[in-house]
């Protein structure tokens, strides 16, 4: 009976789903169309158009909207975030947008600046916060090293809860849809922590070969990253989060996903074995 009203209620107006092209936004999105929920996607190549540079995108895109599921790409701790999702967050209120529902980013100071934005902004907020992400090695940026059978990053023997893009995406399509999740921060992780090497060694057991991980000075790793001609936001948020958040703050476990869909998070183990049978990380003989 919940999810029906819930349904219901979502089709008075139409859910905009910002990079709705990226990692958990594609999975928000499909979710959404799921249960029937009007959906629209928002990118810089969809129509509308919305590029978070370009404030002239936004009213269209928010034409009709009744909830919003915010993300910034390529991460809401990077500089000049703050005021984009400050001017959106206003444009979303001036608009008729009831609930806002923000990817956080955990231990990011600069990311719970702009929590404090969407929760003064008079409309229903969930916030969902995350950090390390398991399908970093699966569809990001380290699956070229995961085939080369070589992590190699600047990391230290420090654990990390690393959380299912899709449990993230379970609990922001729960908190866009059902009642019940106004003023909630939800701070999701994996059930339990593990350093980058145990990371491989899960990887190894389960692609059947041997996945090392192997630490690199800081130094090694920024050169390398600007080498390849990565994006400066790019460069800047790989740096960001192995020189300031992997250094122990977020290293513990929490009930995000507990409390928002009452079942366990996704383990590693778990994640690992889908992607394996999926031959993702098969690699040529």
């Amino acid at each position: 009976m919940k999810t029906e009203m819930n349904i219901v209620n979502s089709a008075e107006g139409t859910t905009l789903v910002l990079g709705g092209t990226g990692k958990t936004g594609r999975r928000v999105a499909e979710r959404l169309k799921a249960l029937g929920v009007p959906t629209r996607i928002a990118s810089r190549s969809g129509r509308p158009s919305f590029d978070w540079n370009d404030q002239s995108t936004w009213e269209v895109a928010l034409d009709g909207v009744t909830a919003v599921y915010i993300t910034y790409a390529p991460d809401i701790a990077i500089p000049g975030a703050t005021d984009a999702i400050h001017a959106f967050v206003e444009k979303a209120a001036e608009q008729g947008v009831q609930r806002l529902v923000l990817l956080s980013g955990r231990g990011e100071e600069e990311a719970q600046h702009c929590e404090r934005i969407v929760q003064d902004a008079g409309v229903e907020w969930t916030v969902v916060r995350a950090s390390w992400f398991n399908q970093n090695f699966s569809e990001g940026e380290f699956l070229g090293m995961v085939l080369d059978g070589a992590i190699t990053l600047p990391a230290a023997d420090i654990p990390e809860p690393f959380v299912d893009v899709d449990d993230i995406a379970d609990v922001a399509v729960a908190a866009l849809t059902e009642d019940g999740h106004n003023g909630e921060i939800y701070e999701v992780t994996g059930p339990r922590m593990l350093t980058f090497t145990e990371v491989a060694k899960e990887i190894s057991r389960a692609a059947g070969r041997e996945v090392q991980f192997i630490p690199i000075p800081k130094e090694a790793f920024a050169g390398a990253i600007a080498d390849s001609g990565a994006p400066e936001e790019i460069a800047w948020l790989l740096n960001y989060l192995f020189d300031t958040v992997l250094d122990g703050r977020n290293a513990y476990v929490c009930d995000g996903v507990q409390r928002a869909l009452g079942r366990e998070p996704t383990d590693f183990a778990e994640y690992a074995n889908r992607i394996a049978a999926s031959g993702i990380w098969k690699v040529a003989a």
